[in-house]
């Protein structure tokens, strides 16, 4: 045997997309030929393929099925190609492909008859990967997700899809990527099935105290079912065992999203909402934390990401099947149930809280959940801020005695204002105080009346004493609530209190550890301060929660922009069509055209804008000529920014007199 056909190839990292023909078992010969040949005259006229097998970067393997790429250049080279391959497959609808592709090692060895193969954790991985999909999808390991984040334009095409069950009972966790057109983003049938399996399980870490899960099991509400999941966590006694400041509390418990079963799509809202409302009840206990609503929503897709439970964990469900009329009774029962399984003592005034009914009209609830549903989006945006004025507006019209629903119109609005995601006029800052007093008077212990005025104090008349009392006075009523100590942090930055702002958000982390809001605020602090590289981290901590988030996006653009790095920036922005109440990410973009000197594409999307002004968008249709001017006269067109100038200030002015207070103006 000569030395050339019985050598090995060096141990090394690959990267391996593994390919293969979804029911190739069950197609005649003929058909399974024809398929294969198909198959491999796409990938061989694939860019990335043919590139690196140029450079002698690439091993071809036949699986029978399908085919193993191993790549030695780059960890794009693979998804480049799968990209390619199924861009192709898409003319071709009767090829039905899944991918997958992992990194790590490989040996290659030239066998008796002259062909390539390979062994290795690398190929074995990257194929348990590609069983775990169907057909259209590309599914990445979740190591090579991490080597792909290194590359910040894939981030946003990465969706977290929680562990896969493989043989002899491995777990591996899988990522799919996909794009607007490209890669199938629907959940694998593997996934979807195991979530109606078992209950997803947390393990127990070393030295803390027991595990449960609770599945909350259905709500029935006359056509629409609601499911949820409860976890809970309780500690046991440790004896001599040493414990550190970042233990979990005694009793804590993460309400995880309810799942809206009904045929009517539309009543998501109601979900939301019911989710919300025992969050905000169970909030009140003191002797309880309870992780907030926005940490635990990023699980609704994927609940099964949570690690496995130990083996002491106890399961609890119940399910409750009421008339719509009846929900409040659900609400204090589920919270009840709950506090009974952890056994909390509740004093006098909690359970008088955790029962209360907030109205006697079903119909004023239901608007005030779809307002409430509207403002627990991510995105504080002014088409969001409005629906959720508009419901709030209706839920207070059908009952003029609803302090919760008075207390939280006047929390939205205020948030608008200080945001001017709502047109921050007197006649709002006045609806703002007239709301936020209604809910005091009705409900004078009413902890989100007093959130309420606080940030009317806050937000409207920046008098941060009489808010900061507020605040505090919220935080006894709502001793859970994340929102509060948040808000203290905001108190502090706007004194210039960095430290005691930084303790207030690490307070409110605790309680609300992946809220994107709250995550984006600690890396503005981080801007502001001058501090880029622990920006950018919080900045990527929220693109690992929401990857698609056009503001967090345009934010860590602009911490790039003022680094330095256009580059990077660019490759942020590029793929962005931010809608025109984006300011964030447009204001980005063209800043981008004017530092790289490359005004056409950003002047064109700007006139495209005001050639159709929005009215709902108010003054954002200046701020829009604005934006064009200044780019205008950047490139040398000095007429054409005046012109634009001059049109701004006409459309601005009147908003200026109706607006003093905004800083936008």
């Amino acid at each position: 045997m000569s030395a050339e056909v019985s050598k090995e190839i060096e141990l090394e990292i690959a990267y391996v997309l593994f390919i293969d023909i979804v029911g190739y078992s069950k197609l005649v010969t003929h058909e399974q030929r024809r398929l294969l040949e198909l198959l491999n005259r796409i990938v061989r006229e694939a860019e990335h393929f043919r590139a690196a097998e140029a450079n002698g970067r690439l091993i071809t393997v036949p699986t029978g099925d399908g085919m193993a790429l191993v790549f030695y250049n780059t960890p794009e080279a693979p998804v480049e190609c799968a990209l390619e391959i199924t861009r192709a497959a898409k003319e071709n609808p009767e090829l039905k492909l899944r991918m997958g592709i992992h990194s790590g090692p490989v040996s290659g060895v030239v066998d008796v008859s002259g062909r390539s193969n390979i062994a290795g954790a690398g190929i074995n991985i990257a194929q348990r990967v590609m069983d775990c999909g169907d057909a259209g999808h590309v599914l990445v390991s979740k190591h090579m997700a991490e080597d792909l984040e290194q590359y910040g334009h894939w981030k946003r095409h990465l969706h977290d899809l929680g562990e896969c069950e493989v043989k002899h009972g491995a777990r591996i966790s899988v990522v799919n990527l996909y794009t607007e057109n490209l890669g199938n983003p629907e959940v694998p049938q593997k996934f979807r099935q195991a979530r109606k399996g078992t209950a997803p399980v947390v393990r127990e870490k070393s030295g803390r105290g027991k595990s449960w899960i609770i599945a909350a099991g259905l709500i029935v509400l006359a056509a629409l079912a609601i499911g949820g999941l409860l976890l809970m966590r309780r500690s046991a006694s440790v004896g001599n065992r040493e414990t550190t400041a970042s233990a979990v509390p005694e009793k804590s418990i993460a309400v995880l999203p309810f799942e809206n079963l009904s045929e009517d799509k539309a009543n998501a809202y109601f979900a939301d909402g019911i989710q919300d409302e025992i969050l905000t009840r169970l909030a009140k206990i003191a002797d309880l934390k309870v992780i907030s609503r926005t940490s635990t929503q990023h699980y609704k897709s994927a609940p099964d990401n949570l690690p496995e439970a130990a083996n002491d964990s106890h399961i609890w469900a119940d399910t409750y099947d009421r008339k719509l009329t009846d929900i409040f009774s659900v609400e204090s029962d589920v919270a009840k149930a709950i506090a009974d399984q952890l056994r909390v003592k509740l004093t006098g005034q909690e359970e008088r809280v955790i029962t209360a009914k907030p109205t006697d009209s079903p119909e004023a609830y239901d608007a005030y959940l779809r307002g409430l549903a509207y403002n627990l989006k991510t995105s504080a945006t002014p088409t969001n801020l409005i629906a959720a004025q508009k419901y709030l507006r209706e839920a207070v019209r059908l009952d003029p005695k609803f302090a919760l629903a008075w207390a939280m119109l006047s929390y939205v609005e205020a948030t608008g204002y200080i945001t001017q995601n709502l047109q921050p006029t007197v006649a709002l800052r006045e609806e703002i105080q007239q709301a936020a007093e209604t809910a005091a008077n009705l409900q004078p212990n009413l902890g989100e009346a007093a959130f309420a005025k606080a940030h009317y104090y806050y937000s409207c008349l920046k008098d941060y004493d009489t808010a900061e009392r507020y605040f505090e006075q919220a935080r006894r009523l709502l001793p859970n609530n994340s929102q509060v100590p948040e808000s203290l942090a905001y108190v502090a930055r706007r004194r210039g209190q960095w430290d005691q702002s930084e303790a207030y958000f690490n307070e409110a982390e605790r309680l609300d550890p992946r809220n994107v809001a709250m995550l984006t605020q600690r890396g503005q602090s981080y801007v502001s301060l001058r501090r880029f590289p622990e920006a950018l981290r919080k900045y990527d901590q929220v693109l690992n929660i929401t990857p698609d988030d056009v503001d967090t996006i345009g934010q860590k653009a602009a911490v790039l922009q003022a680094q330095g790095d256009l580059a990077q920036a660019g490759a942020l922005l590029a793929p962005l069509v931010p809608p025109p109440d984006d300011s964030i990410a447009l204001e980005g973009q063209v800043y981008q055209a004017i530092l790289e000197r490359r005004p056409g594409p950003i002047i064109a999307r700007l006139k495209e804008l005001v050639a159709k002004p929005d009215p709902a968008l108010g003054y954002i249709n200046g701020e829009l000529r604005f934006y064009l001017g200044w780019i205008q006269q950047v490139t040398g067109d000095h007429a054409a920014a005046e012109a634009s100038w001059r049109q701004a200030r006409t459309e601005l002015e009147p908003f200026v007199k109706d607006q003093p207070e905004n800083t936008q103006l």
